[in-house]
């Protein structure tokens, strides 16, 4: 006889999983999460007080609404929500919510979908009442929803108010009372602050990153001590300039508005292969060198170059600059001479050849005789402890901002390492990436927690390729790459300038000081120093390798533009953030416009790009992206000049080298 197998009941498990699990969907699906880094491997950046974009898909099954919030964690675990709203109904779920950030340290943030009964109710009950279908179920259904949000906030502020409604859902009221109520825009409100939130649904807690506003907003002026001061012997032999007589330099670079000093390596420099002026390989007698030959034997980068000055005179050399609200930062650069202690203490930090020697760095055809590149490879536990020791041994003297000379040669996860570290140790601290390399190189260095880093902005001179590079930093970049545009360094010398032309040099200052929250100056800029190597994007008789000192009285003189430029970021909250930019068109490709905004501080700004002859264009605004009505006439101030007018959105500018840009703040 045979018998039907016996079926057992499976036991499901339904019991609720972690909220936050990194993968997966909850009860309501939340996907394409952002900003998140590499999946949250790493965390996204923003500074105190920046309002920045939490982006989410949000959906479910069925009809019934969904809403969503973002909360922030502190990081004393202190929670903070933001509503998100739909920026897109038309299907696309997208859902969105400016968050700021008001301490700095590691924070989180997750999105928190639920369903929405009210935004479900509202929408039933107006198309129900309207046509005279289930109208005391809408009633009930309502007063249910109205009675559960005064549970949930229960002696707490807006009760009172939430009260004041449960009479328009008696039982004798009229349908069409209870229609007007539907349609009361107050009503809505109220319940729009006060909902009942339903299947909640977490997401994972992503990693964020909140640095002090410097790390965003800072006004950058580069020098070589040893310029300062120095001059020429009755016999022909140069004579160094000190810390002390740097010093005498800072006051002007702080009244020109600058935030940070940043000084080029301050180290013993090598003998051997020392360059000669102009990059020669046969250096004259008294030839200073390139301070980025790193070491000698008075020692190496936990040394200071005895023509400097010693440790008592970087002491009041930093010192007055803080008194002046000036930071120092120092460059780092982890390479060093052929006469380094490190290559005799630690030879195994570098590449031994097959012949037996030391590899020096080159860039076939090029060679680079008097420097040795580190090889992480190779004891990186000693090397990543000296480098920390490195970078605090300079912490504890003053130095608050590192510019990392080259860090695209070194290894992607020891810069993490090292910014880890730093971090914890020293969260204060800033590094500025010396990255002028491949795109994903720059953002992983970016990803991985560098503060800036320069860009490709010396090289953009045209109007659609600076609009399309601006479009890409302030959007999708721009939470883990922040943009310091400086307009010259000792290495570059920018085509577009080498005419020497005034308008030139003007028209490049207004474009990094008002387009990038951070941007910098190479001492010689302002003096229009733009004397080229024949062929080369280099300067001639280059500081980097010979004595510089210069005149800043000298005439002509950038100064009194540069100043202005500064005092007006200074002035604009809305120049000193990267997110929230919007190009305008005009009908002339030699004249740009855009806007930056921050809360109610509005800022327009119209350059020319053409240095030689006037450009003339009309402007043609988008006044939404201003916040202002599409038939408003504003007032606008020239922020360079104090002119007044009166703008809307269709407005004419004409423009001349004299006078290449308008800086407008909307009253």
């Amino acid at each position: 006889m045979s018998s039907t197998p016996r079926r057992t009941r499976r036991t499901l498990d339904l019991a609720p999983r972690d909220p936050h699990l990194p993968r997966g969907v909850g009860r309501i699906p939340v996907v394409k999460v952002e900003p998140v880094i590499e999946g949250g491997g790493y965390a996204a950046q923003a500074v105190v007080g920046e309002s920045f974009p939490v982006t989410a898909r949000v959906f479910r099954e069925g009809h019934d609404a969904v809403n969503a919030t973002v909360v922030l964690t502190d990081p004393k675990g202190k929670e903070t929500s933001f509503p998100m709203v739909q920026i897109w109904p038309e299907g696309l779920d997208i859902w969105q919510v400016e968050v700021h950030a008001d301490s700095p340290g590691a924070w989180t943030f997750r999105v928190e979908a639920w369903s929405d009964p009210w935004t479900t109710w509202f929408h039933n009950a107006d198309i129900k009442l309207e046509a005279g279908i289930d109208q005391d179920l809408v009633r009930i259904e309502g007063l249910d929803l109205l009675q559960r949000s005064i549970t949930a906030i229960m002696g707490k502020k807006g009760v009172g108010k939430l009260r004041s409604y449960v009479p328009r859902f008696s039982p004798t009221a009229e349908p069409s009372s209870l229609l007007d109520l539907v349609r009361d825009p107050q009503f809505r409100e109220v319940t729009r602050k006060n909902p009942v939130r339903e299947l909640i649904s977490p997401t994972a807690d992503f990693p964020l990153w909140i640095d002090r506003k410097e790390a965003l907003y800072s006004s950058w002026y580069e020098m070589f001590p040893r310029s300062q001061g120095a001059y020429q012997a009755e016999d022909g032999t140069w004579v160094s300039g000190t810390f002390d007589t740097a010093a005498e330099q800072l006051e002007r670079i702080a009244s020109l508005g600058f935030t940070v000093v940043y000084l080029p390596p301050i180290h013993p420099i090598g003998q051997a292969f020392r360059k000669g002026r102009n990059n020669t390989l046969t250096p004259e007698e008294g030839d200073p060198g390139s301070p980025w030959a790193v070491g000698s034997a008075e020692g190496g980068h936990d040394a200071i170059h005895p023509e400097l000055g010693d440790f008592a005179s970087f002491a009041r050399f930093v010192a007055r600059a803080h008194e002046l609200g000036l930071e120092v930062a120092l460059d780092f650069a982890l390479q060093v001479s052929p006469d380094h202690p490190w290559v005799k203490d630690h030879p195994q930090w570098f590449t031994t050849r097959l012949d037996g020697t030391i590899a020096y760095a080159e860039n076939p055809p090029k060679k680079y005789q008097d420097i040795y590149p580190i090889n992480f490879d190779n004891d990186p536990e000693g090397i990543y402890a000296e480098v920390l020791r490195l970078l605090e041994f300079w912490t504890d003297l003053g130095v608050t901002i590192f510019r990392v000379d080259n860090p695209h040669t070194k290894p992607v996860q020891f810069w993490a390492w090292v910014v880890e570290q730093m971090r914890r140790r020293h969260p204060e601290v800033l590094f500025l990436a010396e990255a002028f390399t491949r795109p994903e190189m720059m953002h992983a260095l970016g990803k991985v927690g560098f503060h800036q880093s320069y860009t490709y902005f010396t090289w953009r001179t045209e109007k659609w390729e600076i609009e399309e590079y601006l479009k890409e930093l302030s959007s999708d970049m721009a939470p883990f790459y922040r943009p310091n545009f400086f307009v010259n360094t000792p290495d570059i010398n920018p085509l577009y300038l080498r005419d020497g032309n005034p308008a030139a040099f003007a028209i490049r200052a207004i474009l990094a000081a008002t387009l990038s929250p951070s941007w910098g100056v190479y001492s010689g800029f302002e003096l229009y120093e733009h004397e080229g190597l024949p062929g080369r994007e280099e300067y001639a008789n280059s500081e980097k390798y010979e004595y510089r000192p210069r005149d800043f009285s000298a005439e002509p003189n950038l100064s009194l533009l540069i100043g202005a430029l500064n005092r007006i970021r200074a002035e604009h909250p809305a120049l000193q953030q990267l997110r929230h930019i919007t190009f305008h068109s005009t009908t002339n490709d030699k004249v740009m416009c855009w806007s930056k905004i921050d809360g109610d501080d509005r800022i327009i700004v119209v350059v020319t790009l053409d240095p030689e002859t006037g450009q003339s264009a009309k402007v043609d605004l988008d006044l939404g992206a201003l916040g202002l009505p599409p038939d408003k006439v504003f007032h606008v101030r020239d922020e360079l000049t104090g002119a007044t007018w009166e703008w809307g959105a269709h407005d004419w500018v004409n423009l001349w080298p004299a006078q290449p840009a308008h800086i407008l703040s909307i009253h």
